[in-house]
């Protein structure tokens, strides 16, 4: 995931499609095909205040996940600390930690209206699940057999990006219905 290399649903579709014969050579190599692929909602920053731009962001302290987070962290001021998905809800409570970036679904799935009051969408990245299949095991398929699995799974691909792109509006409107803000993120 690069951030900000493919911000809508649209260019992600055109990202994977570049990226997909590389990325399953890759899985051939590992012996793994890619049946399809489905993106999450993009991912956006969320505050306890509001934020008009990084001069409002000095000292939060952001839940960094990997190096991509906790460089977004730094690179705005802010103190990157290390909070596991499972314990986001209570690093909140707490104040262990203070903002964070991820879709509105894990907004709402961990109820931070309790603890935040805005949302930035940013679409920083759109990222991608994969249903992979051992390789030995789908050669190993008639044709005909493969053929009808491949149908079903770009369906089941196209119907689920589909499904991802009307959860994200839905999504925000949960989190405003909730009591947060929800807005297109500035320039700064």
């Amino acid at each position: 995931n690069v951030p900000f290399l493919a911000t809508t649903y649209e260019e992600n579709e055109m990202l994977w499609k570049a990226a997909a014969p590389k990325v399953n050579a890759q899985l051939a190599d590992l012996n793994l095909v890619s049946l399809y692929t489905c993106p999450w909602p993009g991912q956006g920053f969320y505050f306890k205040k509001e934020v008009g731009s990084s001069k409002d962001t000095q000292g939060i302290k952001f839940r960094s996940y990997n190096t991509a987070t906790a460089t977004f962290a730094e690179e705005l001021g802010m103190v990157p600390v290390q909070v596991e998905a499972a314990e986001l809800s209570q690093a909140l409570a707490t104040g262990v930690a203070e903002a964070f970036i991820s879709s509105g679904s894990t907004g709402y799935d961990r109820k931070v209206w309790e603890h935040l009051t805005h949302y930035y969408k940013v679409n920083a990245w759109l990222p991608r699940n994969s249903v992979i299949v051992n390789k030995g095991v789908w050669d190993g398929l008639a044709d005909d057999v493969k053929a009808g699995v491949q149908k079903a799974a770009d369906e089941t691909g196209a119907a689920c990006s589909a499904k991802s792109a009307e959860l994200a509006g839905w999504y925000f409107e949960q989190l405003e219905a909730n009591g947060m803000k929800v807005e297109d993120a500035g320039p700064e």
